[in-house]
């Protein structure tokens, strides 16, 4: 991780946001209680990953854009807005 600009080894080195996940599909997970089958399972998780993603990319980024741009071999970083 130390090839990267040193603003990024804060968040690569940090298990935090995996943690913050981890908690909220338990949280969310608690209230449910029992699923009625895997996929229930899946399209929880799926979303909850896709919400993530979302606030991630749009409301608190993670890292700059300028930033990402100094690691990358293309000129233009661009991030979408909703997850493909």
């Amino acid at each position: 991780y130390m090839d990267f600009p040193r603003e990024h080894w804060a968040q690569i080195a940090s298990t935090n946001p995996l943690e913050r996940v981890n908690r909220e599909i338990k949280r969310r997970s608690d209230v449910i209680g029992i699923f009625p089958n895997d996929e229930a399972i899946v399209r929880l998780v799926g979303a909850l990953m896709l919400e993530t993603n979302d606030e991630w990319t749009v409301a608190r980024r993670y890292m700059s854009l300028e930033s990402l741009a100094r690691v990358t071999d293309t000129t233009t970083v661009r991030l979408s807005a909703v997850a493909t």
